[in-house]
Protein backbone atom coordinates (compact mmCIF):
# COMPACT_ATOMS: atom_id res chain seq x y z
CA UNK A 1 0.00 0.00 0.00
CA UNK A 2 2.86 2.41 0.78
CA UNK A 3 4.26 2.06 -2.73
CA UNK A 4 0.84 2.69 -4.32
CA UNK A 5 0.32 5.82 -2.21
CA UNK A 6 3.75 7.21 -3.10
CA UNK A 7 3.31 6.51 -6.82
CA UNK A 8 -0.15 8.13 -6.78
CA UNK A 9 1.20 11.20 -4.98
CA UNK A 10 4.08 11.64 -7.43
CA UNK A 11 2.00 10.92 -10.53
CA UNK A 12 -0.79 13.29 -9.53
CA UNK A 13 1.76 15.99 -8.70
CA UNK A 14 3.42 15.60 -12.11
CA UNK A 15 0.05 15.66 -13.88
CA UNK A 16 -0.89 18.81 -11.94
CA UNK A 17 2.25 20.59 -13.18
CA UNK A 18 1.78 19.39 -16.77
CA UNK A 19 -1.89 20.41 -16.93
CA UNK A 20 -1.14 23.77 -15.29
CA UNK A 21 1.64 24.56 -17.77
CA UNK A 22 -0.52 23.49 -20.72
CA UNK A 23 -3.40 25.61 -19.41
CA UNK A 24 -1.16 28.66 -19.10
CA UNK A 25 -0.07 28.24 -22.74
CA UNK A 26 -3.52 27.51 -24.15
CA UNK A 27 -5.99 28.89 -21.55
CA UNK A 28 -8.08 25.78 -22.17
CA UNK A 29 -10.61 25.43 -19.33
CA UNK A 30 -10.52 21.62 -19.48
CA UNK A 31 -6.82 21.74 -18.66
CA UNK A 32 -7.52 24.00 -15.68
CA UNK A 33 -10.17 21.57 -14.45
CA UNK A 34 -7.70 18.69 -14.82
CA UNK A 35 -4.96 20.69 -13.05
CA UNK A 36 -7.32 21.39 -10.12
CA UNK A 37 -8.43 17.76 -10.02
CA UNK A 38 -4.90 16.35 -10.07
CA UNK A 39 -3.79 19.05 -7.63
CA UNK A 40 -6.49 18.06 -5.15
CA UNK A 41 -5.54 14.40 -5.50
CA UNK A 42 -1.86 15.29 -5.06
CA UNK A 43 -2.68 17.31 -1.95
CA UNK A 44 -4.64 14.50 -0.33
CA UNK A 45 -1.99 11.86 -1.00
CA UNK A 46 1.06 14.04 -0.22
CA UNK A 47 -0.61 15.34 2.95
CA UNK A 48 -1.34 11.78 4.13
CA UNK A 49 2.25 10.71 3.55
CA UNK A 50 3.64 13.83 5.23
CA UNK A 51 1.33 13.59 8.26
CA UNK A 52 2.31 9.94 8.73
CA UNK A 53 6.02 10.72 8.50
CA UNK A 54 5.86 13.70 10.87
CA UNK A 55 3.83 11.86 13.51
CA UNK A 56 6.08 8.82 13.23
CA UNK A 57 9.15 11.04 13.67
CA UNK A 58 7.57 12.56 16.79
CA UNK A 59 6.07 9.46 18.41
CA UNK A 60 7.99 6.43 17.05
CA UNK A 61 5.00 4.16 17.85
CA UNK A 62 5.51 4.86 21.57
CA UNK A 63 2.02 6.06 22.46
CA UNK A 64 0.47 5.41 25.86
CA UNK A 65 -2.71 3.52 25.03
CA UNK A 66 -3.90 3.99 28.63
CA UNK A 67 -4.44 7.73 28.11
CA UNK A 68 -8.03 8.93 28.35
CA UNK A 69 -8.14 9.90 24.65
CA UNK A 70 -7.70 6.27 23.63
CA UNK A 71 -10.31 4.78 25.99
CA UNK A 72 -13.27 3.23 24.18
CA UNK A 73 -16.60 3.43 25.98
CA UNK A 74 -19.67 1.20 25.86
CA UNK A 75 -21.68 3.70 23.82
CA UNK A 76 -18.88 3.88 21.27
CA UNK A 77 -18.68 0.07 21.08
CA UNK A 78 -22.45 -0.04 20.57
CA UNK A 79 -22.09 2.39 17.66
CA UNK A 80 -19.37 0.20 16.13
CA UNK A 81 -21.67 -2.78 16.42
CA UNK A 82 -24.42 -0.91 14.55
CA UNK A 83 -21.86 0.14 11.91
CA UNK A 84 -20.94 -3.55 11.55
CA UNK A 85 -17.22 -2.73 11.80
CA UNK A 86 -16.43 -6.40 12.32
CA UNK A 87 -17.70 -7.15 8.79
CA UNK A 88 -15.65 -4.54 6.88
CA UNK A 89 -12.51 -3.88 8.93
CA UNK A 90 -10.62 -6.78 7.37
CA UNK A 91 -11.20 -5.38 3.89
CA UNK A 92 -9.51 -2.05 4.61
CA UNK A 93 -6.02 -1.40 3.24
CA UNK A 94 -3.06 -1.06 5.62
CA UNK A 95 -0.12 1.23 4.93
CA UNK A 96 2.37 -1.03 6.73
CA UNK A 97 0.96 -4.41 7.80
CA UNK A 98 4.18 -5.32 9.60
CA UNK A 99 3.35 -2.81 12.37
CA UNK A 100 0.38 -4.96 13.37
CA UNK A 101 2.01 -8.38 12.95
CA UNK A 102 2.01 -10.33 16.24
CA UNK A 103 4.89 -12.48 14.96
CA UNK A 104 7.10 -9.36 14.73
CA UNK A 105 5.74 -7.27 17.61
CA UNK A 106 4.39 -7.72 21.11
CA UNK A 107 0.72 -6.92 21.75
CA UNK A 108 1.90 -3.89 23.72
CA UNK A 109 3.80 -2.60 20.67
CA UNK A 110 0.81 -3.29 18.44
CA UNK A 111 -1.50 -1.33 20.78
CA UNK A 112 0.94 1.59 20.67
CA UNK A 113 1.07 1.44 16.86
CA UNK A 114 -2.74 1.37 16.79
CA UNK A 115 -2.87 4.56 18.86
CA UNK A 116 -0.32 6.25 16.63
CA UNK A 117 -2.31 5.18 13.57
CA UNK A 118 -5.42 6.66 15.15
CA UNK A 119 -3.61 9.97 15.73
CA UNK A 120 -2.38 9.99 12.12
CA UNK A 121 -5.88 9.44 10.73
CA UNK A 122 -7.47 11.98 13.10
CA UNK A 123 -4.94 14.56 11.96
CA UNK A 124 -5.62 13.70 8.32
CA UNK A 125 -9.35 14.20 8.92
CA UNK A 126 -8.65 17.79 10.02
CA UNK A 127 -6.26 18.49 7.13
CA UNK A 128 -8.75 17.01 4.65
CA UNK A 129 -10.74 20.23 4.90
CA UNK A 130 -7.91 22.61 3.94
CA UNK A 131 -8.56 22.34 0.17
CA UNK A 132 -11.87 24.13 0.74
CA UNK A 133 -9.83 27.32 0.98
CA UNK A 134 -8.91 26.77 -2.70
CA UNK A 135 -12.46 27.68 -3.63
CA UNK A 136 -11.49 31.32 -2.99
CA UNK A 137 -9.25 31.20 -6.07
CA UNK A 138 -10.88 28.53 -8.21
CA UNK A 139 -14.55 28.67 -7.28
CA UNK A 140 -16.45 25.38 -7.28
CA UNK A 141 -16.95 25.43 -3.53
CA UNK A 142 -19.32 22.43 -3.59
CA UNK A 143 -16.66 20.28 -5.31
CA UNK A 144 -14.04 21.13 -2.69
CA UNK A 145 -16.51 20.50 0.14
CA UNK A 146 -17.59 17.14 -1.30
CA UNK A 147 -14.01 15.91 -1.86
CA UNK A 148 -13.00 17.07 1.62
CA UNK A 149 -15.96 15.37 3.31
CA UNK A 150 -15.36 12.13 1.38
CA UNK A 151 -11.66 12.22 2.22
CA UNK A 152 -12.34 12.86 5.92
CA UNK A 153 -14.96 10.11 5.95
CA UNK A 154 -12.50 7.66 4.48
CA UNK A 155 -9.97 8.38 7.22
CA UNK A 156 -12.62 8.25 9.92
CA UNK A 157 -13.15 4.63 8.92
CA UNK A 158 -9.53 3.94 9.94
CA UNK A 159 -10.02 5.75 13.26
CA UNK A 160 -13.11 3.62 13.91
CA UNK A 161 -11.25 0.46 12.96
CA UNK A 162 -8.37 1.20 15.37
CA UNK A 163 -10.76 2.08 18.19
CA UNK A 164 -12.87 -1.02 17.52
CA UNK A 165 -9.86 -3.37 17.64
CA UNK A 166 -7.94 -1.83 20.54
CA UNK A 167 -10.07 -3.07 23.49
CA UNK A 168 -9.47 -6.69 22.45
CA UNK A 169 -5.73 -6.07 22.13
CA UNK A 170 -5.67 -4.47 25.58
CA UNK A 171 -7.51 -7.52 27.01
CA UNK A 172 -4.79 -9.73 25.49
CA UNK A 173 -2.09 -7.55 27.08
CA UNK A 174 -3.75 -7.74 30.51
CA UNK A 175 -4.29 -11.50 30.20
CA UNK A 176 -0.62 -12.02 29.23
CA UNK A 177 0.56 -9.93 32.20
CA UNK A 178 -1.47 -12.07 34.63
CA UNK A 179 -0.08 -15.29 33.18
Amino acid sequence: MAKTMKITAILSLVLTVICTLLHIKSTNDILLTLAITFGTIAYHFCMRLLVGEVINALLHNKVDYNKKWFKVGKIELSLYSRLKVKNWKGKMPTYDKSLFDSDEHSWDEIAQAMCQSEIVHETIVVFSFLPIVSAVWFGSLPVFIITSVLSAGFDLMFVVMQRYNRPRIIKLIKRNRKA
